[in-house]
């Protein structure tokens, strides 16, 4: 009886294991089950009609999810498709796999299974054994790898061999049929049948020589019942060779107007699709280059103080706490924090801006960014797959190998695609035999054999990851990374773009600009209360409190009772005093009368400026104006959006007025202001009334904001949470990069567009030529060598259209 492992979350204590084992009993088909409170597991005994999901969804409603492990391997001998398809169903119908996501053009499989049930080593068996040899992934951040170039040297191998050998075949066949002086020559020397043998041996040599690949993938897929490109290859090949060695062995089995060879046919093909798929694969070489120089990035050394002195080690022994020396234009190992010297630093490879950044003790270094003239030293913070650069790396593979939606139609239709053209070479040819003019037996061959060659599932296969990965390439080289592949589909699709104001358009570093005290009240004495209440608050507006009263040389206070209110300021006890700090509302709520100050504070706030209140044991006491400066780009940043037809929209915690001040200064759309962090994820609801919308934040508060939105996109500068909580995230603190992520996300829909236009074009126009209806209308009878070239250029065509986003 079948058995399985499960991986329970949320097991507390004896009452839970009860629960756990009595939710899986009821499920129909168990007949044992068996949870265990210390491994955190469950032993299930089952039958039909029980399986993995249905016991998984038990388990979730009784509120004992089982874990479930995300997982890559790496897949080789993909070329189409169909092989794509077969890979996901073979692993989609491993015990446990919740979803089985496979990319032909990173030759890659993403899998989230339950965790108990299977392992990556097992997955890969499973894989390996249905024709395709796979392996777990390894991170490139620790041991780069360029397999694409190994392929690309043996495809180029194996095509200059078999160009080498068909080249005789074809002068032989085809010069015979072009010159007729030529014919005579080897008719009077080498004779007719001594010309067939040496084609013979000669395009034997390149099938099972050069062209073996073809036989060993495709001749077992077909046996399987699953055939795919390879097979599509092999039988053409293999058809125009059989046919042609009864020609030559056995002519008499044959109608004497049939007994023609076309062995030349049979080479050709082989080398056409050999140089096709070299091409092909040194082009997808060039499309993963993004991923290879970020990894190239990181140096192999470091000079580290060891024990009073600097040794040179391998970045690979560094340990967070190791103190490295940084000479002049050297490349940062891996991330840490300046102790000791001042320069600047190149980090365009970060953030895509060109501008090096100053450094000084205290400052955060990121591996791979390139130091300036200075000598610098820091301490390590973190290494290997901890680093800012693997994480990039990381994220950019994660994106690379995801399916967009639209996938999804392409994978409906490859499913049944080479089965159909199976099915269509083996109805053109009795069609030809039935009906086609003598010799017929031959006409049926080629048209058969041009059909099963000129159709290329490689190109669908490739029309969508190809560009998505040239695309999410791209981005990550100007500062934008994908963290998921589909929101790429969805942010071209965006028509309102909503921002965060303060960090995200301002500098989120206010300064103060004005204090101005109520009647008899001193000015510094209500700047100490409030910089001492407010010494441990993060927010923007905080810290410049705090900047100003430390600036005046004022001495702060510990403060007890420190109570943040969201949207509204922050309450604490200061020197005996109760101390209340936020807005207008936030006073008249407390039933603090604040209308005087509150009236100045709106006329600064029409400037620009954002107004605090200060009230002292229930009296107000003093209005504090702070200022954020808007950054460089961010009006240049609303304008490139406005040029790209889109709207645009600000949601801030803000004034009105305040708010409004700044909307007006950007040229922004839309305003709503004074919104509650919980309330900007109905304030986006309500903007999204016009079309999807994307979401620009940087700060904790935005996190729901941005998990909200169609598309949630994050400043680098800004918070892990939100960092975590959106799908594109800005390596840069500029807002221009938004119209950067949003025109690089068009031009790659609209280059996957144009690739399955092609691919699906190419086969619905070119499969029936193939076929031979036009030949009835006058029109040519397609050969099987033409046939293989279209097909190797079709696949060429589209991963070299991707390859046009490189300069997107």
């Amino acid at each position: 009886m079948p058995t399985a492992t499960f991986a329970i979350e949320g097991m507390s204590c004896a009452a839970c294991v009860g629960r756990v084992e009595r939710t899986l009993k009821a499920v129909p088909g168990v007949t044992g089950a068996q949870a265990n409170l210390v491994a955190a597991t469950a032993l299930v005994e089952f039958d039909t009609p029980a399986d993995a999901p249905a016991m998984a969804e038990a388990l979730r409603r009784a509120g004992y999810p089982p874990s479930e492990i995300e997982t890559r391997l790496d897949v080789e001998g993909m070329t189409c498709a169909s092989c794509v398809g077969r890979v996901e169903r073979t692993l989609k119908a491993a015990p446990g796999v919740t979803l089985a996501e496979v990319n032909l053009a990173t030759r890659s499989a993403r899998v989230r299974y339950y965790q108990g049930l299977t392992d990556p080593a097992t997955l890969a068996a499973r894989v390996t054994g249905a024709g395709y040899e796979a392996t777990p992934h390894r991170d490139h951040a620790t041991k780069p790898q360029d397999r694409q170039a190994g392929e690309t040297g043996a495809l180029a191998r194996r095509a200059v061999v078999s160009a080498i050998l068909s080249i005789p075949v074809v002068v032989l066949a085809m010069g015979a049929h072009a010159i007729p002086t030529f014919h005579h020559w080897i008719m009077g020397t080498l004779g007719l049948q001594t010309s067939w043998l040496i084609q013979f041996v000669l395009t034997a040599l390149v099938l099972f020589g050069p062209g073996r690949p073809f036989l060993s993938h495709g001749v077992p897929a077909l046996m399987r019942g699953a055939p795919e490109m390879n097979s599509l290859v092999a039988l053409g090949s293999l058809a125009a060779f059989a046919y042609s060695s009864v020609a030559t062995f056995a002519p008499s089995l044959l109608p004497e107007t049939a007994r023609d060879v076309y062995f030349e046919a049979a080479a050709t093909i082989v080398t056409l699709i050999l140089v096709g798929r070299m091409l092909e694969a040194r082009a997808k070489g060039r499309a993963g280059e993004a991923i290879r120089r970020l990894v190239g990035l990181r140096p192999d050394t470091a000079r580290v103080e060891r024990d009073g002195d600097v040794a040179e080690v391998a970045v690979e022994a560094l340990h967070p706490g190791d103190v490295v020396r940084l000479a002049p234009g050297e490349r940062v190992a891996v991330d840490g924090v300046v102790v000791e010297g001042h320069g600047w630093i190149d980090e365009s490879m970060l953030t895509g801006e060109p501008a090096p950044v100053e450094k000084a003790e205290g400052a955060g270094v990121t591996g791979g960014t390139v130091n300036g003239a200075a000598a610098l030293t820091y301490r390590v913070t973190a290494t290997g797959a901890d680093t800012v650069l693997s994480r990039i790396i990381r994220l950019v593979e994660e994106a690379q190998a995801g399916k967009l939606p639209v996938q999804a139609l392409v994978d409906r239709i490859t499913f049944w695609f080479v089965p159909a053209v199976m099915a269509t070479s083996l109805l053109t040819f009795v069609l030809w035999l039935a009906l086609g003019p003598a010799p017929a037996l031959s006409h049926a061959l080629v048209a058969a054999i041009a059909v099963l060659i000129i159709a290329c599932p490689c190109a669908m296969g490739l029309a969508t990851p190809v560009s998505i990965l040239v695309g999410t390439g791209r981005g990550a080289e100007r500062g934008v990374l994908f963290r998921r592949g589909d929101a790429l589909q969805r942010l071209s699709e965006v028509g309102i773009v909503a921002f965060d104001k303060t960090g995200t358009l301002t500098e989120g570093h206010p300064k103060l600009t004005e204090i101005e005290p109520a009647e008899g009240v001193n000015a510094d004495d209500v700047l100490r209360l409030a910089a001492s209440a407010e010494v441990r608050s993060e927010h923007p507006l905080a810290r410049a409190i705090v900047a100003a009263a430390t600036a005046r040389g004022l001495a702060l206070i510990d403060a007890s009772g420190v109570e943040a209110r969201p949207g509204r300021g922050l309450a604490a006890r200061v020197a005996g005093h109760d101390i209340l700090i936020g807005n207008a509302r936030a006073l008249g709520e407390a039933g603090i009368e604040c209308e005087s100050l509150a009236g100045r504070g709106i006329a600064l706030a029409e400037q620009g400026r954002t107004p605090i209140l200060v009230a002292i044991d229930g009296r107000a006491a003093a209005l504090l104006a702070v200022a954020d400066p808007i950054k460089p780009g961010a009006a240049e940043a609303i304008a490139a959006l406005h040029r790209a037809g889109l709207k645009t929209a600000m949601i801030s915690g803000d004034t009105q007025a305040t708010a409004r001040a700044v909307a007006g200064r950007l040229g922004i759309d839309e305003v709503r202001a004074e919104v509650l962090p919980e309330g900007k994820v109905a304030a986006l609801r309500d903007i999204a009334g016009s079309g999807p919308v994307a979401f620009v934040g940087d700060g904790i508060n935005d996190a729901p904001a941005l998990a909200a939105a169609d598309v949630g996109i994050a400043m680098g500068t800004g918070t892990d949470v939100a960092i975590e909580s959106a799908e594109v995230v800005l390596m840069g603190g500029d807002p221009g990069a938004v119209a950067t992520a949003i025109t690089l996300s068009r031009a790659t829909m609209r280059n996957i567009r144009q690739n399955l236009f092609w691919a699906f074009g190419y086969n619905v126009v070119l499969i029936p030529v193939a076929a031979g209806l036009v030949f009835p209308l006058g029109g040519p009878l397609l050969s099987p060598m033409l046939a293989a070239g279209a097909m190797a250029l079709s696949s060429v065509f589209v991963v070299t259209n991707a390859l046009r986003l490189r300069r997107a």
